[in-house]
């Protein structure tokens, strides 16, 4: 798809949202994720794409897959990446390059359970987790660029809803 396309598809979508707002809200695809033994877990989407993640040998698994942070990263990391384009796109900006890079640091302890020196559960989600956008586009000034990059991760649905500390509802049917 070339920038034009892409724009004129987000001017479409945006004028049938303007018409009619309740259109906007959808159910999103959902991921579904099936263990298939040891540390090993294949996610699914219905168009029949399929991911499988393992451990860490130090955490049981076999080491030759990508594990679940790495997923989480790569989500993230993807979804900021193609929000920076459509938003490029949509001002007439054409990138020459880009490249985004997620990164973020692990505490083991927390995904086994394990307490701090002060008795405090360790976190077993990420900290430090960080952005690091490349971009390039002729003839188009680098604070044009920042502020273009700044709006669009800030309206990318991953990295909001990391930074909004979206709530998560668990339903659990064991039987």
């Amino acid at each position: 798809m070339t920038q034009q396309h892409i724009a004129e598809a987000l001017q479409r979508v945006q004028a049938v949202l303007q018409r009619r707002p309740e259109t906007g809200l959808h159910e999103d695809g959902p991921a579904t994720a099936r263990w298939t033994g040891g540390t090993r877990v294949v996610a699914s989407h219905a168009n029949g794409t399929q991911v499988p993640s393992d451990m860490p040998n130090e955490l049981g698994g076999t080491g030759d897959l990508v594990t679940p942070g790495w997923l989480f990263r790569a989500g993230l990391a993807s979804c900021a990446t193609t929000s920076i384009v459509m938003a490029a796109a949509a001002e007439g900006v054409e990138l020459t390059s880009l490249e985004v890079k997620a990164t973020s640091r692990s505490d083991t302890r927390g995904l086994l359970g394990m307490r701090d020196a002060d008795g405090q559960a360790v976190n077993a989600g990420p900290g430090d987790v960080q952005l690091a956008v490349r971009v390039q586009a002729n003839g188009v000034p680098p604070e044009r660029l920042r502020a273009l990059v700044q709006s669009a991760v800030g309206r990318s649905p991953i990295p909001n809803a990391l930074q909004a500390a979206t709530p998560l509802a668990l339903r659990i049917d064991a039987g």
